[in-house]
Order: structure tokens, then C-alpha cells, then sequence
């Protein structure tokens, strides 16, 4: 487990501040590189992250990522284009020390953006260890014009 101490703690006391700290780690401008370190930090040792979407061939596929592993495949786009997620619902359930959340997101290049150029919906699954949040995982799918994201998981949480 990553044990930086204390620099980010704020970020996993609840699991409103951990998925709030991801979706604002993840965010900034063109040119901008992000704290990779306050992202890790978000993480079990065992974390990982999946997408998952259909192969040139039509077959549905995952691509497991350590955060690591998302760091070297995501920063070079991130830098080139800008990226701002926000979330815009979710739901959290939760169980003695699992969670759950189901977090509906849109993605712009810049703030200014008009429309976003992509939605989805973030799986998140989290450990509390009586100390702190952690990101177990995180398995999102963008959504497409044969799969758009019901109404249920479009109740815009910034109104």
C-alpha cells in the first residue's frame, strides 16, 4: 500500500473526497502534467483499473490496468489534448468496509467546451481499512449511440 504521509489524506476520508480527488486528479489542460503521485495514492496496492468496449471485430474485451500501467497509457494523450471529466451522478452503496459507486461522467477537451466529446460510467469499487478509503477498482465503458446511458444515471448531481 502507498503510505505518503498524510499530503493527501484529505482525499480519502470519505467516499464522497476519493472520487471527487480522482475525478479532479484526472483533470486539467492541454500541456498540463497531473499528480501522478496524489493518483497512486488513491489506490490499494491491488488496484486496478478496466475499460472495456468491443475489439475492431465486435467482441466485447477489458484492458486491466495497474494505475501505473494508466499513467503510461493515458499521459501522453492527456498532455496532448486536455481532458476534464465531471461527474454528473452517483450512486454509493456501501457495506461495512466495501463500496460501491456508480458514477456517471462527461469528458471535455477544456472547461469552456460546450459538449462533451465523450460520457460513460465509472464502476468504482473501494476498501475502507478503518484508517482510510482505497480504490480497489475502477471498470468504466463509454457510452455509444447503440448504448446510451439510461435517464436513471443522468440526474445531474451539479444542480
Amino acid at each position: 500500500m502507498n503510505t505518503t504521509p498524510n499530503k493527501f489524506e484529505k482525499d480519502v476520508v470519505s467516499i464522497d473526497s476519493i472520487v471527487d480527488a480522482l475525478y479532479d486528479v484526472i483533470s486539467d489542460k492541454k500541456g498540463q502534467s497531473r499528480d501522478w503521485e496524489r493518483f497512486k495514492y488513491l489506490f490499494h496496492h491491488t488496484g486496478r483499473l478496466m475499460s472495456t468496449d468491443k475489439d475492431k471485430d465486435g467482441k466485447i474485451e477489458t484492458r486491466p490496468m495497474t494505475p501505473a500501467d494508466f499513467i503510461k497509457w493515458a499521459e501522453p494523450f492527456l498532455l496532448d489534448k486536455g481532458f476534464f471529466e465531471r461527474e454528473i451522478s452517483r450512486k454509493a452503496e456501501q457495506y461495512r468496509y466495501i463500496a460501491h459507486v456508480f458514477s456517471t461522467y462527461d469528458s471535455k477537451r477544456s472547461k469552456s467546451d460546450e459538449e462533451p466529446f465523450a460520457r460513460g460510467i465509472n464502476s468504482i469499487q473501494l476498501l475502507y481499512d478503518e484508517k482510510r478509503w482505497w480504490i480497489i477498482s475502477i471498470y468504466y465503458n463509454r457510452e455509444t449511440k447503440e448504448y446510451p446511458i439510461p435517464r436513471k444515471y443522468l440526474v445531474d448531481k451539479h444542480k
